[in-house]
Order: structure tokens, then sequence, then C-alpha cells
């Protein structure tokens, strides 16, 4: 594709993040910790993508980060995931103001960089999303180049970024649509294939 993108990918305190996991391994912020560098990892693969900027709270995250390619910003006090997509897109776009920036979900562990590819060339340099698995939520969301990003997530986020304009990613698209959220959904991951760092920590997990 001709146009490049930039991601930020939001990371919530690591105590706080991913609360329907809890107990499904024994290290809660390790699982946290392993779903984000695989993500990342297999988006900084994605031919396409420019930077992987990280916005979290949490000193352990840009630890958790070194090697992979991805910037990391560790800024406390961000009131919420709005905020922290807000704050990462003006960081990027000082650097491209013309640029496509885009907020991709930190806990895609079956990632592959060539579905994350086609669902860029799809967007096509429109403001676009794409569903998750159920169809309720939402994994990427693109802006216009140098246009809002205007980000929706939360409850029902899908359709709040379509009735704000934003075009649905059409292709099917597994990986890219499989968030984990639940012992269910990382079983899902399993059965897609799980990036490194979490296959090492799931192995007691048999894909469903």
């Amino acid at each position: 594709m001709d146009r490049v993108v930039d991601l930020i990918v939001p990371v919530k305190r690591l105590d706080r993040a991913k609360s329907r996991l809890r107990g499904v391994l024994p290290r809660h912020v390790d699982l946290v910790l392993a779903l984000l560098v695989d993500t990342v990892t297999a988006a900084r693969s994605t031919p396409g993508v420019r930077r992987v900027l990280v916005v979290c709270e949490d000193e352990r995250v840009p630890a958790a980060l070194r090697g992979t390619g991805a910037e990391c910003v560790d800024e406390r006090g961000l009131p919420g995931l709005t905020a922290a997509l807000e704050f990462g897109a003006a960081v990027l776009r000082a650097a491209q103001p013309g640029g496509v920036v885009g907020a991709l979900q930190a806990d895609l562990p079956a990632l592959r960089p060539a579905e994350l590819a086609t669902a860029l060339a799809e967007a096509a340099g429109r403001r676009a999303f794409c569903a998750d698995r159920a169809g309720t939520g939402s994994t990427l969301l693109l802006s216009a180049p140098g246009g809002p990003l205007d980000p929706r997530f939360g409850p029902g986020s899908a359709a709040a970024h379509a009735d704000s304009g934003a075009v649905p990613i059409r292709a099917p698209l597994p990986s890219l649509r499989c968030d984990v959220d639940t012992d269910e959904d990382l079983r899902v991951a399993a059965g897609l294939g799980l990036g490194p760092r979490t296959s090492i920590l799931a192995g007691c997990v048999t894909p469903g």
C-alpha cells in the first residue's frame, strides 16, 4: 500500500487491566504484558505501519517493550481511554500533521501482520474501523489523512464508530478481530495461533 499509518496502542495500569482474565493464569500481569508484546510485535512487522506508540501509565510497560521497536510514553493522569488515544494522536500528528493515525487494541495476541495490512489497504485513506469477533466492539480505528481519529471505544463501539461516519472493514481477518477479554477469547486466539510471548504463558489453554 502507498500510505503509511502510525498506530497508538493504549494500555491501562497493569493491575487494573483485563480484569475478566484475572485468575485464568497464575501470573495476571505477565499475561497482560504478553498480550501487549505480541500485539505490538505483529503491528511493527506490518507493511505500511511506520510507528507504533504505546501510551501507558505503568513503569513495567516500557521495560517489557524493549526490543520490539515500539515507542512508549508513560503518561500519568489521563482520564480514560479516549484521553489516552487523543494524547497519542497529538504526539504522532506533531511529527506528521497530514498523516493517518490509528488506534489498535492491546489484546490481539494472535494478530497476523498480513491481516492488519489487509485492513489498512481496505481503509484506503478513509476513516475506518474493524469490529471485533462479536461484532459489537472495535479492535482498530483509523483516521483519514490529517483528519480526526474521533474514538468511540467502549460498549457498543462498532455501532458508535459506524454512526460517526467511519467505514467498517469487511474482510474476515479473524486474528485482527480476536481481542482477548475472557478465558473463551483466549481459547479462540489459541486456535488461531498465539504469538510467542502469550503462547509460553498460555500453554495450558486448550484451543476451543
